[in-house]
């Protein structure tokens, strides 16, 4: 059997490479627990939560590394162990150990776990199951980033990135299965709200009522000016910006706002296309004019973080939309030269959040201890480079930092894999499966375009 692309649907029928270690991922059944997929399928009424199709492709997958080939076979499974079937006919992500599901976390679990399994009826009907339910948080609270299950808000923080990453995971499956049915009233609802806030964020201080302040966190403490892009209170880290205009996140609102303008039309709506649209433009042209900066060496990069008032938080985290991941968003080439010139920069110890030790090299987050390199952050970097011998060595890395359970987790010490955050993290070991693939020539997942979008050719300000 295949699946849509062509490639062969038993990933294992094609030849791995690489080392590192093993322990239990959370199982589905005994077998699991030592890097065997389980033989039955999990459901809830009429939803299969852990399709049959996923634990073919984990049972057939075969490498002569067995470190490889056991984590490659729990990520496969990690993400059907975190979908509740729930009693309206969604189905609830939870992102790991927390209890709540993320719509950032969601997407990515559903979106790289089974976007090249859709021409199966089951992964199909998980993906509207998710994308009706994520419609519904986004109608019941647009600000919120994190829900538990009851629909109920656990956190609300206000993160760009949580009002994109629903739009490209419906937009995506759309592209690759041409199934419109996905296209609800209920989800054209949650995606006008989406256009709302996005343009009331534009004019935070002027028209916004939202306000975020704890204990130990504050939202928008800094100033901002207008731009056009879009004010955010949070990172996808879920710390607060140091400077409210977040350049990765205002990228990846780029490609969704490109995404909904598509949308629009299946709809039928041409008012909502032209929002998109100019929406589309002003952010756009706000991250060209006021997001690209001189970096340390004098060349132009694109800051982490602005205000429009002059001040640029040079810097890159693990978490994603970061810097380092706009090619895989589509917003630029890899071979762009301002995004040549930020990579290196993100790559190398001018970033205050790059580590390095005898395990591995790559990105972290002052969400964890300092010297903790994130999975996340390396496969970002393997998705961004075109070089066969990076891609690898990158591998090895994400290999290297099993201290045992055969998974990826938040974070991990590159002098001691034995040394991590969070024990289950789906998002990580979701986008593994979708690197694996990757690796082994399937194609990359659909991206939208940037025709009718102006860069910067100039130098820096």
């Amino acid at each position: 059997m295949t699946n849509r692309y062509g490639w062969p649907l038993a990933i294992a029928l094609l030849c791995a490479c690489t080392s590192a270690t093993a322990r239990p991922a959370v199982p589905t059944d005994a077998n699991a627990t030592s890097g065997q997929p389980p033989t039955r399928e999990h459901s809830g009424g009429n939803l299969v939560v852990q399709p049959a199709v996923i634990i073919d492709a984990a049972k057939a997958f075969r490498d002569p590394d067995p470190a490889l080939q056991a984590m490659v076979r729990s990520a496969l499974l990690n993400t059907g162990t975190q979908i509740v079937a729930a009693f309206d006919g969604t189905a609830y992500v939870k992102t790991g150990d927390i209890p709540a599901e993320w719509l950032r976390d969601s997407s990515v679990q559903v979106e790289a776990t089974y976007l090249d399994y859709a021409d199966d009826p089951q992964i199909r009907a998980l993906f509207k199951a998710v994308i009706q339910r994520q419609a519904k948080y986004l109608i019941v609270d647009p600000y919120a980033n994190a829900f538990r299950q009851d629909y109920t808000v656990w956190e609300r923080k206000f993160e760009l990135d949580s009002l994109c990453y629903p739009i490209l995971l419906a937009w995506k499956y759309y592209k690759v299965t041409g199934d419109a049915s996905v296209f609800t009233p209920e989800v054209r609802k949650a995606f006008l709200r989406v256009l709302d806030v996005m343009q009331t964020e534009q004019h935070h201080r002027r028209r916004s009522s939202y306000r975020f302040k704890s204990d130990t966190q504050q939202a928008g403490v800094n100033p901002v000016s207008w731009t056009g892009m879009i004010w955010t209170g949070f990172r996808p880290s879920d710390d607060p910006c140091v400077y409210n205009y977040l350049i990765p996140a205002e990228m990846m609102a780029v490609q969704a706002l490109t995404a909904l303008k598509e949308i629009a039309a299946v709809y039928e709506d041409p008012k909502m296309a032209a929002r998109a649209e100019r929406l589309r433009q002003q952010v756009h042209a706000g991250i060209q004019k006021y997001g690209i900066v001189k970096g340390p060496d004098g060349k132009p990069i694109y800051a982490y973080e602005v205000d429009g008032l002059g001040h640029a938080n040079l810097m890159d985290d693990a978490n994603i939309p970061n810097l380092l991941a706009a090619p895989y968003f589509g917003y630029v080439r890899v071979d762009d030269p301002i995004y040549q010139n930020t990579r290196r920069f993100v790559l190398s110890a001018a970033n205050p959040f790059y580590y390095a030790g005898p395990l591995a090299a790559g990105l972290g987050s002052p969400h964890t201890p300092p010297g903790m390199v994130w999975p996340l952050g390396l496969l970002a970097d393997g998705f961004t480079t075109d070089d066969p011998a990076e891609q690898q060595r990158v591998l090895k890395m994400l290999l290297a930092s099993d201290p045992g359970d055969h998974r990826l987790h938040e974070s991990f010490d590159p002098h001691n894999a034995g040394k991590f955050t969070r024990e289950d993290f789906g998002w990580p070991n979701a986008f593994f499966t979708e690197y694996i693939a990757k690796l082994r020539g399937a194609p990359a997942h659909p991206v939208p375009s940037t025709t009718g979008l102006r860069f910067a050719a100039e130098p820096a300000r």
